[in-house]
């Protein structure tokens, strides 16, 4: 019925869209994704998922401790539409439980900070799946997140600023990181399931009054 139904979905998309998607989707990658933490100001957060979208990470992971992770459309255009987002917004350590989540994914945590221990972004050992950590604007990643990273990572600046916004900061280490992911023999795409849920998702998300749809379609 779920192959019947999306047959039925796609008589209502134009072939250069349903093109697009499965082109999109073949990009897409899970072998490195984005945390931000607590991040208060909507701009910024809407920049990293628009840049996220750009150079094909798929999850999105929010870390909403006392600040809630807003997007701007104006500055997202769309992107957050076409991304998996997880929120950890509850009453509990929110910083603590996306851990977790992250952990049991494989993921190494990779805090975003000129640590005294950082890694230089051109020495970042892409072949390992990684959780690129960006934190408050002003503040920084949390001390909780700090103690649980598995390394650190830092953009190399020789001005007089020490620091880069961290939408700024995220587009130049995603650029990097994907652009090499992508000229090396790490298996970083999506499994050909993985794909087809995306396809599937996107076609859904492009469907103007879907549950509308699905009442139709049952009735028939």
């Amino acid at each position: 019925m779920r192959e019947d139904f999306l047959q039925y979905l796609e008589d209502f998309v134009t072939e250069e869209r349903k093109k697009t998607f499965k082109e999109v989707a073949k990009n897409r990658t899970r072998h490195f994704t984005v945390v931000l933490e607590n991040i208060f100001q909507a701009h910024n957060a809407s920049a990293v998922l628009r840049s996220c979208d750009i150079f094909g990470i798929q999850d999105v992971y929010t870390i909403e401790n006392t600040n809630v992770n807003k997007v701007s459309r104006r500055i997202a255009k769309g992107s957050q539409k076409w991304l998996d987002l997880h929120r950890f917004k509850s009453d509990t350590n929110n910083t603590k439980d996306c851990l977790k989540a992250l952990k049991e994914k494989g993921y190494q945590i990779i805090a975003t900070t000129p640590h005294n221990n950082s890694c230089i972004l051109s020495d970042f050992d892409i072949t390992k799946k990684a959780a690129f950590v960006f934190g408050v604007e002003g503040e920084g990643i949390s001390e909780e997140m700090m103690n649980h990273a598995d390394g650190y990572l830092q953009i190399p600046m020789v001005g007089f600023t020490e620091s880069l916004n961290i939408s700024v900061a995220a587009a130049i280490i995603l650029q990097d990181v994907t652009n090499r992911l992508r000229n090396s023999k790490v298996n970083w795409e999506l499994s050909a399931v993985e794909k087809e849920q995306l396809y599937t998702s996107w076609i859904e998300k492009s469907i103007k009054n879907l549950e509308q749809h699905k009442k139709m379609f049952l009735e028939r």
